[in-house]
Formats: structure tokens, sequence, C-alpha cells
């Protein structure tokens, strides 16, 4: 059985369960040959094993089958009746079956028998010719009853390793007992969190022989309901391939995270999306190679299948380098249709509406305008949200994410305002603790958002009370969680950390879904309920970028290295700090307010013969704080592209020259982000952009 193709391993597990009942039903219909559910039956059993072995292209097991089921069809229909001469030839027609699937288990082959006694002793039964008596006597047949099916003889036909180590299990049973394991681990939880309370060394040896058992039985319960995503990925090769030789196209297929897991019942609902989907890519999308030469791509497209679990959820991308979707034409398509004014995000939804199709003709392929419709709902049944992005001309991405069903897993409860709330481990990366002066000194602000730099980088924080819109209070430990969100990095702060356990977790009822900050619920060992937080609804409510912005970071931080920057450090009036490129200052001043005018809305001052506009920098950077009343003004003369600007800042504090090694994309209106400097978190200010805020007649050549 080494090396046996998959779909020949499928195929003989469920035909020696179909061997298992013909031999039954053939029994039971001599005793009662009028019996039509009876010949249905065995006719639907040799049918199927007869398609699937030509498929296969087991030529001799088909052509004995074959003739079975002409025989069977007249037995069916009424054109002959079934007595026990027929039944005889028929039991050994399943044996032949029976052996050549043997052969076809042991050595991949049905062996050389052709069995073509067999099969003329059946088309003689056809053509109406009847043996001679036997001159054995004939067994009345006598009432069935099932037994335990003997022993095989030695050197008889025998069932293989491959049907002997599969059975078929009920879904239903599956569901029911991962429920069951879910109240027992719960349970469990319950009894270790009492023993850990009492003195009793006879109740924690018990305990913990009972936490052992319920983990094992929890594993293999769990592993009984998962499967590889991979048994479904690995038909789509035969669905491209077919496709593109069909259209003439030419489609190279990229399948990661194969080895992906998913429960069973997820598995077969997102089956027939994800065909459609794949379809749709090779047909829509990739593009023939006479238009990808033209458009200067190679002749063979790409398509990129991804799946992998990302805050407590199923993530699965299906991404193609095809010509994209263009929105004007969807929008142009729907206003046909009664759609107006619609934004580009709003006609990519029309895709999924029913009967919508950009197709030009309707073909076998598509152009009906049903399937996209299809593939939402299914996805929606299963509580999972489908979302499409296209580039013209760069190709289109369909992102299906499943969020969290009955499962148990790993997670961390923390606590904020009482209440206790769990992250499942999948998305926290490590714990940090700061205490009261420590965070004061570490935990920084870059407008407003307070960020902590963890081991050179900075890393934005977010407080779990603001975001459950509950009242703020003064922490004297400071406890950051540490999470993951779809590659974004970010610092969940806390009331408290309480432990790590495995939790049950329950999908929330209708009436709390639409609360999108939580992924699910679960019952602690005291018996209370306990909330668990979705970090990827967490980061977006908190206005993280999820958009691959932890790569352009550590871009920024990569090409920082080794580059040493002169920069200008000026403070803000509300203590933060920014840096200017110090290429672009021309001089440092200091004006009396006295020298102040205004023009056209503007402040200006009277500089070398020139009128020098003037830009508050607190102003540009939103800042907080007010600039020191009645004092003289300290201006950054800086220069771009011929024109100058005079920055007002609150304070000249130094300038340096070093790497900026440590940076974020966090933009603070600078435009070019943040960094540390001289040990400090520092904005980084963008002088073109600045000067380009202002009205170009105001700014007078520079000397």
């Amino acid at each position: 059985m080494d090396g046996l193709d998959e779909i020949v391993g499928e195929f003989l597990v469920e035909s020696h369960e179909n061997l298992d009942q013909l031999d039954r039903d053939l029994v039971e219909l001599e005793r009662d040959p009028s019996s039509r559910d009876l010949l249905s039956s065995v006719f639907r059993t040799l049918h199927t094993i007869k398609g699937t072995s030509g498929f296969l292209a087991f030529g001799t097991l088909e052509s004995v089958t074959h003739v079975g089921e002409s025989l069977l069809s007249r037995l069916r229909d009424g054109q002959m009746k079934l007595d026990p001469q027929i039944t005889t030839v028929l039991l050994e027609m399943v044996d032949a079956v029976r052996e050549l699937l043997a052969s076809i288990e042991e050595n991949g082959t049905e062996g050389d028998n052709d069995y073509a006694d067999l099969v003329a002793r059946l088309h003689r039964i056809l053509d109406g010719e009847r043996a001679e008596p036997v001159a054995e006597p004939v067994v009345e047949p006598v009432e069935f009853e099932p037994v335990p099916e003997p022993a095989p003889e030695a050197g008889g036909p025998h069932r293989r390793t491959v049907a002997d180590s599969s059975i078929r299990v009920d879904v239903a049973l599956l569901d029911s007992l991962m429920n069951l394991v879910g109240e027992l681990v719960l349970t469990r939880n319950q009894m270790l969190q009492r023993a850990a309370t009492r003195e009793d060394i006879e109740l924690q040896r018990t305990t913990h022989r009972l936490n052992l058992i319920a983990g094992e039985l929890q594993e293999g319960v769990m592993k009984t309901r998962m499967q590889p995503i991979d048994n479904v990925w690995s038909k789509l090769p035969r669905v491209v391939r077919d496709l593109s030789v069909m259209l003439g196209k030419s489609v190279d297929l990229h399948m990661e995270g194969r080895d992906t897991e998913l429960d069973k019942t997820i598995l077969e609902a997102i089956r027939d999306p994800l065909t459609h989907l794949v379809r749709n890519s090779v047909d829509h999308g990739i593009e023939s190679p006479e238009a990808r030469r033209a458009a200067g791509k190679p002749e063979r497209g790409t398509l990129v299948l991804r799946a992998f679990h990302e805050g407590g959820q199923v993530n699965i991308e299906i991404a193609d380098d095809g010509a994209g979707i263009d929105p004007d034409k969807v929008r142009a398509k729907g206003r046909r249709e009664g759609d107006r004014n619609l934004s580009d995000r709003e006609a990519m939804n029309l895709i999924f509406v029913p009967g919508f199709s950009t197709a030009k003709a309707v073909t076998n392929v598509s152009g009906r305008g049903v399937g996209m419709d299809v593939v939402k709902t299914n996805i929606e049944k299963i509580g999972g949200t489908i979302d499409l992005t296209s580039t013209v001309g760069h190709g289109t991405t369909v992102r299906i994410r499943i969020p969290l069903t009955l499962a148990i897993i790993p997670a961390l409860v923390v606590s904020a305002a009482g209440n206790r709330y769990a992250i499942p481990q999948v998305n926290l990366l490590e714990l940090v603790r700061l205490e009261g002066e420590q965070a004061k000194s570490q935990v920084e602000t870059v407008q407003g958002a307070p960020v902590y730099r963890l081991r050179g980088r900075l890393l934005p924080l977010v407080d779990l009370r603001e975001q459950l819109e509950l009242p703020a209070v003064e922490r004297p430990t400071t406890y950051i969680a540490v999470l993951q969100a779809d590659n974004r990095q970010f610092g969940l702060v806390v009331d408290d950390i309480k432990d790590t356990e495995e939790i049950v977790v329950k999908p929330l009822g209708r009436q709390l879904r639409a609360i999108s900050l939580y992924a699910g619920a679960t019952i602690m060992g005291d018996g209370m309920v306990a909330l668990i937080l979705d970090t990827m609804a967490l980061a977006r409510k908190a206005g993280m970028a999820l958009d691959g912005s932890d790569s352009v970071d550590r871009s920024a931080t990569e090409s920082g290295k080794d580059e040493r920057t002169a920069l200008l450090v000026v403070g803000l009036a509300d203590g933060r700090r920014a840096g200017i490129a110090l290429d672009t200052v021309d001089r440092l001043e200091e004006f009396t307010l006295d020298r102040v005018e205004r023009t056209g809305g503007h402040e200006v001052v009277q500089y070398r013969g020139h009128i020098l506009p003037l830009l508050r920098l607190d102003n540009a950077l939103h800042g907080y704080g007010e600039p020191a009343k009645g004092q003289d003004l300290q201006v950054v003369v800086c220069h771009h592209e011929g024109r100058t600007v005079g920055v007002v800042v609150n304070a000249i504090l130094d300038i340096v020259e070093e790497e900026l090694s440590i940076r974020s994309h966090l933009d603070t209106g600078g435009h070019h982000g943040s960094a540390v400097v001289a040990g400090h978190v520092t904005e980084l200010i963008d002088i073109s952009h600045a000067i380009a805020a202002f009205d170009p007649a105001l700014l007078a050549p520079a000397n």
C-alpha cells in the first residue's frame, strides 16, 4: 500500500464497505425477489463501483461490474426474475470484485486473471440461456440473520490494511463528542481550581490524573475533526489545468499553508466556494498569453492559494496576477441596473449581487451572473466573511476569514475593570510588566498616542479600558500583552494578567454577534463567563493600520541602518520633539513679536529684503500645548527648491548626527514618521510638504 494514490485508497475503503452491503442485500433479496428497494440498493452500489473503476482505468474490474450491472438492471425493471442460480452468479461476481480490490491494494494492479468465464456466464444469463442443473442439492433459502463475518481462509480474498485502518463516523456524532469533551474540560478546570485551594493530597493527585486523561481525550477528539486544507486543495491543480487548456491560457498554481487544519464541517462548507473562486481567477482574472505579452507580463499567469491561522481564525487567500477588476466598468454595469454614485469599494461589492456579471458573452464557464453570490452566502452561513481587493493591471485577491467555532484552545486570561477576558495564545507574542516610575519614563507619546520602545522597536499601545469605553484609572503596575494581528504588532494594556489555561470556545449568540470586539465566550473554572477578545477587531478599533504597515516599518528600520542623518532637533509646546533635516536649514533666527505681520491670512516677517512666511510647527503637527505668551519667536529658516519658509518652534534643542535605526510608520503630520533620536521619540518633518501647504505666491525666491 506504500505510495498508493489517495483517491485509489478512498475508492478501496468505500468499495469494501459496498461489497459487504452487497453480500447482505443479495442474500436478503433471494428471500424476497420482489423487493424493489433491495434491487435498487444493489444496483446503485454496483453502479458506484463500476463508475469509479472506469474513472481510475481499472478495465477488468469495470468489465466484470458492467455485465453484473446490466443483469441487475433487467431484474430491477422486471424483465427477469431472481432465482438461486442468478443469485449464485451475482455472489461469485462479488467475490471476483473483492479479489480484484485485494490485488489492487497489494500491488497496485488488477492481476492477470481476466474472469472471462464469469463474464461469459453472466452474458449467457442475460441472453436467456440457462446452465444445466448442478448435481449438488439445492439449498432452500433460510431466514437471514446478520452474524459476525468469519475469518478469511488462508489464501482467500481478505480485507487489506487500508480498509481495516479506517472507519466512517457521522459528523453529528463527532459534534456530540466535542460538546461532551468541552463540558468535561470545563468541569476539569473547576476541579483544578477547587483542589488548588485545599490541602488534600489525594484530591490533588486525583485531579492531576483527571487533568492528564481529559487532555489526552480532548486532543484525540480534536484530531478526529481536524483535517488539512490540502484535502480540498489537492483537487484544484486538475481544475486549473483543465480550465487553462480549455481557455488557451498558461497558469502556474502555487499553494502555501497546505497543512493548515480546519474543522471537517468547515472544510466541506468551503469546498465548492474555493473551487468557484479558483475557476473565476483562471477565467476572468488571468489574461491570455497574447494579452500578457502586450502588457509586458510573463506569458504564464500565477495563481496563489494561501492559508494560515490568524487572530483565532482561518484565513484563506486566492490571489492572481491578472488584469484586475476595473471599478469603472463595474460601476457602468451597476448604473444600468439602477445603482448610482458608487465608490470603488461599493462597486466591487456589486460582484456579490445575484445576477451581476461583467462577462461579454455567456459560456459554459461563466457569464450567467450566478456563483459569487452563492459563494458569499455559503461563507456567511458558517459565520465567515469574504473580501475582494483588486488593482487594474496587477491582479485580484479574495480573502476569506472563517471565525472561531466550537473548539478548545489555550488562552491568556486578563482583566479590566474587574471583568475577565481571554486572549487566544495564537495572537500572543510576549508579556511586559512595567512598574510605576518605569512606565512613566519608558512610555512616550507620539501625537497623543502612547508607544513603548521594545528592544529597539516602537510598539503602539492600546488600552483595553479605553477600547471597552470604561473609565481610566491610575495603575501602579502596567501590564502589556504584546499581540500580533495581520503581521502588525501592538501592545494591549490591561489591569492584570491572571493565568493561561485551555478554554472551551462558545460562539456568541445571535443577539451579541454585532459586537465586533469579541470572537466568542467561555466559562471559567469558577463558573463565570469570560469573553474572548478579537485582536483584529481591537487593532482596527484602535486605528491600527492592518495593511502591511509592519512590513513598511521593517523596511524603514532596515533602510535606516548604516545611514547617518544630520538633524536639527526642536521642541514643541506640548513637550514633543521634532527633527528637521539639517541640509534644508539655512539659519536659526529669533524674531520679536512686533515684527510679525499678517497678509492673506498668513503670518509673515520682513527678512533680508524679502517677505518670509511663518509656519507654526505646533499647528502643523496638531500640538496640544500652548506656546508661551509674550516671548520672542524661535524660527528655523528652511528652504526647498528655491522657496523659503520660517518654521516657528517652541525651542531649538540640539543638532545631532546618528543612525535612525529605530523607526516607526506612525505618521504624526510630519509625513516622515518617527524615530528615536538622542534617546527620545522624535517626529521627522518633511519640509517640502510643509512648504507646499502655503500659497506659492507668498514664497519668495531664496537668496
